[in-house]
């Protein structure tokens, strides 16, 4: 197995890739040599970002990398104290189509399902619990990518248009979603856009103390990430553990 690093004589980097011996790590000098080794088929992934913007990695792999799904996204993998969770999308589209969206959910899905072995539970976040919003278009965008996941996947659970204390408190769901496939326990949570996804996966981050792998970016026919410039040694690890899951 190996796994291309552009940043790999970053301290941080050498200290967390300490832990997979059976790993064989690239280096390269930029963005561009390592995908073009990457799109040669002469390494199985990718990490980058430690040292380059977001913008930068995502428009590399855009550029040299074939996709196997309609759209990519990316997905966050969030623990902290035997808590675990996958987010999405907070790193890649701004304002997604119901296209884009249902990719979202289903790659995250896959993307979780592959690393816990745990039955998918998607809750499709929003400021409104089961209608109490109103109407409007981003809320019918929901219900019909609820519609066609359970069409499409009927192993999984999903359901929404939710509140996020709905989502992950089975006490709140009771009160406001008493029907809900998920009852409070979701394992996924879907933000309805790159503003609300990217300030709640920072959130975690920075006031809630979670170790966060990624983003891991989806829909290419590689698994690979781009991190955060302010990851931590442990937040590179476990975004290592993700990707060799993912190979």
């Amino acid at each position: 197995m190996k796994i291309l690093i552009p940043e790999l004589e970053n301290p941080i980097i050498q200290k967390a890739i300490q832990g997979f011996p059976e790993i064989e790590f690239i280096n390269t000098e930029n963005l561009n040599d390592a995908n073009e080794i990457l799109a040669q088929g002469q390494a199985d992934s990718m990490i980058s970002g430690l040292d380059y913007s977001s913008r930068d990695v995502l428009i590399a792999y855009k550029n040299h990398l074939p996709l196997k799904s309609d759209y990519f996204s990316s997905c966050f993998i969030c623990e902290k104290e035997g808590q675990h969770f996958a987010l999405a999308d907070g790193g890649v589209n701004k304002i997604p189509t119901k296209e884009q969206l249902y990719t979202i959910v289903e790659d995250t899905a896959k993307t979780y399902q592959t690393y816990y072995n745990e039955q998918p539970k998607i809750a499709m976040l929003s400021y409104s619990t089961n209608g109490s919003g109103g109407k409007n278009p981003d809320l019918e965008k929901i219900h019909f990518i609820i519609s066609k996941i359970r069409q499409n996947h009927p192993d999984w659970l999903i359901d929404g248009e939710m509140q996020l204390d709905a989502a992950v408190s089975p006490t709140i769901s009771a009160k406001k979603f008493s029907n809900s496939q998920i009852k409070g326990k979701a394992n996924i949570l879907i933000t309805p856009d790159l503003n609300s996804g990217n300030i709640f996966y920072k959130s975690l981050e920075q006031f809630g103390g979670f170790t966060i792998a990624g983003p891991i970016i989806q829909g290419f026919q590689i698994p690979l990430a781009d991190l955060s410039r302010g990851s931590t040694m442990e937040d590179i690890i476990l975004t290592i553990k993700v990707i060799r899951s993912l190979l």
